[in-house]
């Protein structure tokens, strides 16, 4: 199955694996100055801290823990490959990066707000934000699509699952029940995702929708 997956989304699967080796390998301390820092954290924790532009897109390819990687890897297998197989390779890897560097910018104003309130900055990792963004594009192209939840195993369409974890995410980052997860990037992937295929579509802000067909000629 592996051999027979799109290009962008097993070069994507690949990249994400091999970082983690070379996290586990290298040590994490190595990896801190690619990870995503909220800007004015520089030298809180020595010279490991700080944030640098390129984190915007390298922290989409780092992981915390073998599980946060299958996870993320096993939802891009799932959503990305049949987008991929729709949109075709260059405005898949467009919108997946896109997705990256949106949850990017939401994770720092979180961030921001956060050391604004006197909390200390923390690095963020994980692909997350993009794979959001891949289940609420699947949600829009496939909405009837019934689709297996792992935990719990229970059935749903697409559209419905769009739904249910837009609103957990939402609960849990504004409670602040489950910390050390990135809600925010989560809802920042979904929201820029969400602007990328309006964008597309010249649908509102960007543009009035299509035009409905004029009336028809009777001979």
């Amino acid at each position: 199955m592996f051999s027979n997956l799109p290009p962008i989304t097993k070069a994507l699967l690949i990249a994400n694996g091999l970082v983690f080796v070379l996290q586990q390998l290298l040590g994490e301390a190595t990896f801190y100055p690619f990870a995503l820092w909220p800007p004015g954290s520089d030298g809180i924790y020595g010279d490991a801290s700080g944030f640098l532009p390129w984190q915007v897109l390298t922290y989409g390819f780092m992981h915390g823990s073998w599980a946060h990687l299958f996870f993320n890897m096993l939802a891009l297998l799932m959503f990305g490959a049949p987008l991929e197989h729709v949109w075709g390779n260059k405005r898949f890897l467009n919108y997946y990066l896109v997705c990256i560097v949106g949850a990017a910018l939401c994770q720092m104003l979180v961030g921001i707000w956060t050391m604004s309130q006197g909390g200390l900055p923390y690095p963020t990792v994980g692909a997350s934000g993009g794979v959001f963004g891949l289940l609420l594009a699947y949600g829009m192209l496939f909405p009837n699509q019934r689709v297996m939840l792992l935990i719990p195993p229970i059935p749903m369409k697409a559209r419905t699952l769009v739904i249910v974890y837009g609103v957990i995410e939402l609960l849990l980052g504004v409670s602040g029940r489950q910390p050390g997860v990135a809600h925010f990037a989560h809802l920042g992937g979904m929201l820029f995702g969400w602007l990328m295929i309006r964008y597309w579509r010249g649908q509102p802000p960007f543009g009035g929708g299509r035009k409905p067909p004029g009336p028809r000629r009777i001979h």
